[in-house]
């Protein structure tokens, strides 16, 4: 069915050298076409992408603040990413996980030693969790499925998994039914880069990752299987920062275009050190601060209706700055090591890449607080049926926050109640406060009854 590869090279080259010189006028036009939540077409973010003004580059961020506002209000939503095993069969020249690099300790985890993981994030507060597996036969539908069971089945006091997203190499679509049955939430491949060269130069032929378009229509398989939600990304360092954008907008206009809904998340990694690994030093590609500030903006305007993920790659100051430009997901307290919530040490034999930002989740959780936003752990979309074309249909409007902003409410006194510190529920319980002044009479009565339940002892409540 998908011959054809979407991805022209050329004509995004054509299309960012089309969008230099755009004038200031052209360039508010199209800011306010984002403001009014419409997702912009190819030559449309080449042009922002091109724009050097200083006074234009903070009305793009001024713009890019008030579309994650109106769409997603003020709440971040967290996760956490669990590795269950690095073996891999592949060699690409800039992870640590590449099956060359003996520096690297290879380990998948037991049923056993998952379970005590998962008890430890649950420990922590956590409700959604993102697998991640290395690309290998030993991780397929079948053992990937057992293991989102084991993870669901696990329960410790009054927490509980309740969503669990996978990261894992593309696969046919038998294998995505398998997730589908298990109860997946969101399926998640990375590209890394859309410029096909480059993908070839660090993908070595022969590893089944060297076939681009396999990769690149992962994702369409996985939504023919039935999954609805899935999550796209480019590993932003191996190539043009501005190329991989246009990659990322033309691959979630193919998959509106096929199925009629876009991806649920876009996630903006930037190339990080690893371990033993050469590529993340000498890349002519790194992204600046300034830069990654950039692309976050422009994206979340190209694509104002899809989730932006932001993870502890960055450091703690870069997601200060960069969260208020459209960022809704983020995690804490991470490990990206198997076995790694087990230790309090950053164990690098046993870790992809490096993170930037190691705080604890609570120490997060506070910040944001004080900052004004709301922490969310709500899984109430995906099991209520709001997932895919119906998110959409929410989301391109910016109605989720008639469910969202209460749901989030709910999720975080359950948090504050069950595993924050002391001054972390005195800084939440300001938030939920402010937040529940913002609703409307009717909601925020139910909310509010609702929550004397959740304070009762009840959890898992939602809209």
């Amino acid at each position: 069915m998908y011959k054809e590869d979407f991805i022209n090279d050329q004509e995004i080259f054509d299309l960012l050298e089309k969008g230099k010189g755009a004038s200031k006028e052209e360039i508010r036009a199209i800011i306010s076409k984002a403001l009014d939540k419409k997702r912009l077409e190819p030559i449309e973010t080449a042009k922002l992408l091109q724009v050097e003004d200083e006074e234009l580059i903070e009305e793009i961020f001024d713009a890019a603040r008030k579309v994650k506002e109106e769409i997603y209000g003020n709440r971040i939503v967290f996760f956490a990413p669990l590795y269950i095993g690095n073996k891999c069969i592949n060699n690409c020249v800039y992870c640590g996980f590449r099956r060359d690099n003996e520096a690297i300790e290879r380990k998948t985890l037991t049923d056993e030693e998952l379970v005590e993981q998962v008890k430890i994030l649950i420990n922590k507060g956590h409700k959604r969790l993102i697998l991640v597996y290395g690309e290998h036969p030993d991780y397929d539908g079948d053992f990937i499925a057992r293991t989102m069971r084991i993870v669901y089945s696990t329960k410790n006091g009054n927490g509980e998994i309740r969503r669990v997203n996978i990261n894992a190499a593309p696969m046919d679509i038998e294998d995505y039914k398998k997730l589908k049955e298990a109860g997946i939430g969101t399926f998640q491949i990375f590209q890394e880069t859309y410029h096909h060269d480059t993908y070839r130069k660090l993908h070595p032929k022969g590893d089944r990752k060297s076939d681009y378009s396999w990769r690149l229509y992962g994702l369409h398989r996985a939504m023919e299987a039935g999954i609805d939600d899935v999550g796209i990304g480019a590993l932003f360092g191996l190539f043009d920062w501005k190329f991989e954008v246009m990659g990322l907008l033309m691959h979630a206009i193919d998959l509106e275009k096929n199925f009629g809904v876009g991806p649920h998340t876009i996630s903006v990694p930037r190339l990080e050190p690893a371990l033993n690994t050469k590529f993340p030093e000498i890349s002519k590609y790194k992204v600046s601060d300034e830069d990654f500030k950039k692309l976050v903006a422009i994206i979340r305007l190209s694509v104002p209706y899809t989730g932006l993920i932001l993870t502890a790659r960055e450091n703690a100051q870069v997601r200060r700055e960069v969260i208020p430009l459209g960022v809704s997901q983020i995690d804490a307290g991470s490990r990206i090591g198997i076995g790694g919530y087990e230790e309090e040490d950053y164990i690098p034999e046993r870790e992809q890449f490096q993170l930037g930002d190691m705080r604890p989740l609570d120490t997060v959780i506070h910040e944001l607080s004080k900052e004004g936003y709301i922490t969310s752990f709500c899984t109430a979309c995906y099991r209520s049926g709001r997932t895919g074309e119906h998110f959409m249909e929410m989301a391109k409007p910016g109605l989720i926050q008639d469910f969202c902003i209460p749901n989030a409410i709910l999720t975080f006194k359950e948090y504050l109640l069950d595993y924050a510190t002391e001054d972390t529920k005195k800084a939440g319980e300001k938030i939920i406060e402010k937040e529940l002044d913002k609703l409307s009479p009717k909601i925020r009565a139910i909310v509010e009854e609702r929550l004397k339940l959740v304070e009762a002892g009840e959890r898992d409540l939602y809209l």
